[in-house]
């Protein structure tokens, strides 16, 4: 019972969003690209203000909690991100 009740905890704390995802979702031209969720996460715990204008995406309302998995996935992500950053274009598809 006890593992179903945490298991419960930590979905709804991760509902708050991922600053990750909402900052490569921003689409804001001079945001930061190259760790941007874990940055996004830092401003907001610094007390940062204005982080819609500055990172194109407002922060997670966790943003401690939320800076683990924000910075794994920035690091999962950092190839692309890097190749982003120095204005490498690729074209990506899928679907069936």
């Amino acid at each position: 019972m006890n593992k179903k009740l945490f298991v419960l905890t930590l979905g709804l704390l991760l509902t708050t969003g991922c600053a990750t995802v909402r900052t490569l979702d921003a689409n804001q031209p001079g945001a930061p690209v190259v760790y941007s969720g874990t940055r996004l996460d830092l401003y907001a715990i610094r007390g940062g203000c204005c982080e819609k204008d500055r990172f194109g995406a407002e922060a997670p309302k966790y943003p401690m909690l939320d800076l683990p998995g924000s910075a794994v996935l920035d690091t999962l992500l950092l190839p692309l991100s890097i190749l982003t950053a120095l204005g490498v274009g690729f074209q990506a598809t899928g679907g069936l």
